[in-house]
């Protein structure tokens, strides 16, 4: 069977690359996972692997061309095609395979796995979800059998360890069977949806022979022989959730060996030119991770319970996805964090007449401005003047990130859970954007649209506790950040100024630290500096 091999998605946003290389020759036997081309893009030179084994049969490029993402790079003939009798080049679609001179079965236009026999019918499983999730509770199926499917739409709501996110349909047609329900725990590559495409779903019978191409996306490799290779639906219709996965430039041998002692290639540093990854830097890798879980205090133990039972009637229910990872980011930050809570209160009560005399420009923009808002534009001139707390502590290397942009997290309340997205580059917006994109994402967060992505490379996060009451608490360190900000409810108290006591608002603020990076006397100076900018706005442009 002849198979054609065109350029796949690169991610991080690579659309096409300058080939450096060509790896095989026309009548070479491949391998799978064979590297065929070097190929330069502006992030990095990488080898691109072949998804499938057998004979080179063409070659379209050379080195020297541009290839964009799904242009044709080789024509393979596969081990099955050796006695079979091929198809005319023209009157084969692309991406099919060659097929021997018997009666062809009906084609079909299943964008995804074909069901042999069923022409139209198309299996779709659950994609790839990137960050290492493997499975994830079924939260709402957002079809039901019959609907007529767009392409991109989105089909179930599934919670992972990272967060609840949308699954999309990476085809259209009419949903004619679902296969999982809300409450079900869905793997990677576990059937969700059969659904009959477009091209069957009119009553029109197909063509007679595959050179009368319906209008329809592209079919993917359709199962003709028991000895025939499986589809490669999924490198057809990739659907990654959590947006595109990092490119990372390693050969297949390097990233096989990282999937073998299950580590993930994108979290490795390269020592190769361009940043690419080695052997040695995949067990270097490795070394590290084992030296940290060595070191690092193990858990306590869980406690045994008692049959609540017995004094009277109980009900279990499992614990949802969110509050798991919560409850395991937290025991772990708690048992491997030395951690400090300062306190001290901030007079914010001209703060608070200036806020609400600008408030209704930010109304018209959009957003709301909450003390929240300020206070985000405020850390991020804190941790310009107090570079330690922008740090994160790598004890594998034993050494201190020292990071150059500002990102602030924000614990947002929700029915399922605290989330913590990130508003980021804090430093390079004002307090009126920073209050629209702080309501905007606040209600992505409660509507449960948030990605893992919203939620990944904060510096320093802010927990706001004051709407719901209380006079302080002491905040727990979000790793792997060094320091935490947290804010509870201000109200008016007696101050003494100027030889009499007058009512002014104070704000309570609690300041949390990892004492590994940040020793007490720089805790206090931070807080201060913190308590003062909100005294004094002015303090934020002449020293921010």
């Amino acid at each position: 069977m002849a198979v054609e091999f065109k350029l796949p998605d690169l991610g991080e946003n690579v659309e096409s690359g300058d080939v450096v290389n060509v790896l095989v020759a026309v009548g070479d036997t491949l391998a799978e996972d064979q590297p065929v081309i070097e190929l330069e893009t502006d992030k990095a030179v990488i080898e691109v692997p072949s998804p499938l084994s057998g004979v080179v049969r063409e070659i379209h490029v050379q080195a020297g061309d541009q290839a964009a993402v799904g242009q044709l790079i080789l024509t393979i003939e596969t081990d099955a095609s050796s006695a079979a009798t091929a198809v005319p080049e023209e009157a084969t679609p692309a991406m099919t395979t060659e097929m021997a001179e018997e009666p062809p079965p009906e084609p079909t236009s299943a964008p995804v796995e074909a069901i042999p026999e069923t022409g139209g019918v198309a299996e779709f499983k659950l994609p790839d979800l990137g960050e290492n999730v493997e499975s994830g509770d079924v939260v709402n199926v957002l079809v039901a059998v019959g609907d007529t499917l767009a392409e991109d739409q989105p089909v179930i709501e599934l919670e992972t360890d990272k967060a609840v996110v949308e699954v999309p349909s990476p085809l259209s047609g009419i949903v004619r069977e679902i296969h999982v329900q809300a409450g079900d725990q869905a793997a990677v590559g576990q059937l969700l949806l059969t659904v009959e495409t477009a091209a069957s779903a009119d009553g029109a019978n197909p063509p007679e022979a595959p050179a009368a191409t319906p209008a329809a996306p592209p079919p993917a490799p359709t199962e003709t022989t028991p000895s025939a290779p499986p589809p490669a639906a999924d490198r057809t219709y990739p659907a990654p959730i959590s947006g595109p996965r990092k490119l990372v430039p390693a050969s297949p041998s390097v990233r096989r060996l990282a999937r073998e002692i299950g580590i993930d290639i994108a979290q490795v540093t390269g020592s190769g030119p361009g940043g690419r990854i080695s052997e040695n830097d995949v067990k270097a890798f490795a070394r590290q991770l084992n030296t940290a879980r060595q070191t690092a205090p193990s858990p306590s133990a869980a406690i045994e319970l008692p049959d609540f039972s017995r004094w009277g009637e109980v009900e279990r229910r499992p614990m949802g996805k969110v509050r798991q990872i919560t409850a395991q980011r937290l025991q772990a930050a708690w048992s491997s964090i030395p951690m400090v809570t300062q306190f001290d209160k901030a007079d914010i009560t001209e703060m608070d007449k200036w806020r609400k005399e600008y408030g209704p420009r930010a109304e018209v923009a959009g957003g709301k401005l909450t003390p929240t808002a300020i206070l985000i534009k405020l850390l991020a001139a804190a941790l310009k003047r107090f570079p330690q707390f922008n740090c994160s502590i790598d004890i594998a290397s034993q050494e201190v990130v020292q990071k150059q942009y500002y990102n602030i997290g924000i614990a947002v309340d929700t029915p399922n859970g605290l989330l913590v997205p990130v508003v980021r580059d804090v430093d390079q917006k004002n307090i009126i954007e920073l209050a629209v994109e702080l309501t905007e994402m606040a209600g992505k967060t409660r509507e449960r649209k948030i990605t893992p992505e919203d939620m990944q490379g904060g510096c320093m996060t802010i927990s706001n506790v004051g709407v719901m009451g209380g006079t302080g608490f002491t905040p727990i360190v979000n790793p792997p950040e060094v320091a935490i900000l947290g804010v509870a409810r201000s109200s008016y108290e007696p101050v003494y100024v100027d030889g009499e006591f007058v009512p002014r608002m104070m704000l309570p603020l609690a300041l949390t630290y990892d004492h590994r990076q940040i020793d007490g006397a720089d805790g206090a100076r931070f807080l201060r500096w913190v308590a003062q900018a909100l005294e004094d706005p002015f303090l934020i442009l002449l020293e921010g």
